[in-house]
């Protein structure tokens, strides 16, 4: 199969960085995968959840969307007409994924959260968000040991995921949006620094798919995986 870019199966999209892309955030990037760019943005609140008060452990917690332009056909703000399910499902998968990173107990009795806003969507957006958005979390907690809020950096587990899918029968690392709509089998996978899965979600198309194919997709987003950890350097 010829893949956009001419890229091979085993090969991820450019990726880019661009630091600071909101001031008013206490930590902001743009992350580009391709023709996916989303922007994840972190604030610091001095206060927790009710369910944290007084247990000297703080939140990570996230938020996700896609500007209306963000697709070829335009997608309804869902601040109109209320967030769908998709969209809830997607924040509290970043959530969960960021909250593998810190243990809560070591940032004080606050909340750190990430808006990840799709600006332009091809494929991969909640995989972007969540690598994207684990880097803005780390920026904002030196911000938090520059302004000795806190007294030392919490120890911190890199976090990064990618999509994989089995496209015309072959495995496909970071699929854009023609692949991913025309896929067999899509899957996302989010993997700490040391190796160990976060989370997997894979569903199949048209039919099951095997256990050799479930270990090409593993074995691709591993690799896609170590390479974004690159950008932790």
């Amino acid at each position: 199969m010829k893949r956009s870019e001419n890229r091979s199966n085993d090969s991820l999209r450019n990726v880019s960085l661009e630091w600071d892309f909101q001031p008013g955030a206490d930590a902001s990037l743009l992350i580009r995968m391709g023709g996916t760019h989303v922007l994840c943005g972190v604030s610091i609140e001095e206060k927790v959840p009710p369910f944290l008060k007084g247990t000297g452990k703080g939140w990570i917690t996230a938020e996700y969307g896609m500007l209306p332009c963000a697709t070829n056909s335009r997608y309804k703000r869902e601040v109109v007409g209320g967030r769908s399910g998709r969209t809830y499902e997607i924040q509290r998968l970043i959530g969960r994924s960021l909250r593998m990173m810190v243990d809560l107990s070591t940032i004080g009795e606050r909340t750190l959260r990430i808006d990840c806003d799709v600006l332009n969507a091809d494929g991969g957006t909640r995989t972007a968000s969540i690598t994207g958005g684990a880097l803005a979390l780390r920026a904002a907690l030196r911000k938090l040991v520059d302004n000795k809020k806190l007294a030392k950096m919490p120890e911190i587990l890199p976090v990064a995921a990618i999509s994989v899918g089995i496209v015309e029968g072959n495995a496909c690392l970071d699929l854009d949006y023609k692949e991913d709509s025309n896929a067999e089998v899509d899957a996302n996978f989010v993997m700490s620094g040391d190796g160990r899965w976060i989370e997997i979600q894979s569903t199949a198309e048209g039919k099951p798919f095997s256990g050799e194919d479930f270990l090409k997709m593993t074995t691709l987003a591993e690799k896609g995986i170590n390479e974004l950890f690159q950008h932790w350097k």
